[in-house]
C-alpha cells in the first residue's frame, strides 16, 4: 500500500468559531497533481495554511508521508521542518534580491555548502530558461520570468511536496497556458506530489490528475474530469461539470 504524500484526516478548522473546514479528508499520492477547485470562501487557502503548518486543526490530523505533523489543536512539526515548497498568488519574491539571491536564500537557510548551492541554482536556471538573468531583480523581469523564478525558488529546495496557491491568477490567458505546461512538465519530471489550488475550471482540468471540489469547507467530490462530468456528486458539482463539458478533455 502506497503512503500518501499529503493526507488530511477528518480535519476541522475554525476561525473565531466560524467553520473554515468541516470534517475534511483528503489525500495526495506521490507524484500526483491534485487540483483543489472551489470558489472564494470555500476553504482553499485555509487548507493550504493547515498543510504548511501555519495553523493547527481543531480536530483531526495532517500527515506528510505518513508522519503526523499536526493533530488535535497542536502543531507537531513547524513549517520549516516540513520540507514543503509553496508558490503563492503574489509570488512573494524578495524585491531587493537578485534572481540568484532569491533562489539562494532558502538554500542558505538549509545550511547547504556553496558548491551544492551553486550546482542546484545553475541546473534550475538552465532548466527554466533563466540563464543570464541571475543578476536581475524581480522588478526588471517580465511576468512570465517572475513566475519562472518563483517556481525555480520552490523546486531548488528539493521539497517532498509542492503547494501552489492560485499562482497564475494575475496572468493573461496565453501566459497562463504556457506556465501550466511548465508546472506540469517540471512536477512530473521530478515525480513530486503537488496540491494546486485554484478557482479556475480550466486550470484545474488542464493541470490536475484528479480534481477535488471544495464547497463551504467541505470536500464534496474528488475524481477525474470525466468522473465529475458523468457522475456529479451534488448539484454544485453538476453545475461545475456543465461548464467543464464545454471545455473538452484535453490538457493545456
Amino acid at each position: 500500500m502506497v503512503t500518501p504524500a499529503i493526507a488530511l484526516e477528518e480535519v476541522f478548522l475554525n476561525y473565531r468559531d466560524v467553520p473554515a473546514l468541516a470534517g475534511l479528508t483528503l489525500e495526495v499520492q506521490p507524484g500526483e497533481i491534485l487540483a483543489l477547485l472551489g470558489p472564494s470562501g470555500s476553504g482553499k487557502s485555509s487548507l493550504v495554511r493547515l498543510v504548511l503548518g501555519l495553523v493547527a486543526p481543531a480536530r483531526g490530523a495532517v500527515r506528510l508521508q505518513g508522519e503526523a505533523v499536526s493533530r488535535e489543536g497542536r502543531i507537531l512539526k513547524p513549517p520549516e521542518e516540513r520540507r514543503l515548497a509553496v508558490v503563492f498568488q503574489d509570488l512573494a519574491l524578495w524585491p531587493h534580491l537578485t534572481v540568484r539571491g532569491n533562489l539562494e536564500f532558502g538554500l542558505k537557510a538549509q545550511g547547504l555548502p556553496a558548491a551544492e548551492r551553486n550546482g542546484r541554482i545553475g541546473r534550475m536556471l538552465g532548466r527554466l530558461g533563466l540563464q543570464g538573468k541571475e543578476r536581475r531583480f524581480p522588478g526588471e523581469l517580465s511576468g512570465g520570468e517572475r513566475q519562472r523564478v518563483a517556481i525555480a525558488r520552490a523546486m531548488v529546495l528539493e521539497p517532498r511536496a509542492v503547494l501552489l496557491d492560485e499562482p497564475l491568477a494575475s496572468l493573461d490567458a496565453s501566459l497562463k497556458h504556457e506556465m501550466l505546461f511548465v508546472f506540469r512538465e517540471l512536477l512530473k519530471e521530478r515525480r513530486l506530489a503537488a496540491l494546486y489550488v485554484t478557482h479556475d475550471l480550466r486550470e484545474a482540468a488542464s493541470l490536475g490528475d484528479r480534481i477535488a471540489v471544495l464547497e463551504r469547507g467541505r470536500l464534496v467530490q474528488t475524481g477525474s474530469l470525466e468522473q465529475l462530468r458523468e457522475a456529479p456528486g451534488s448539484e454544485f458539482v453538476k453545475a461545475l461539470a456543465g461548464d467543464l463539458f464545454w471545455m473538452g478533455g484535453s490538457r493545456a
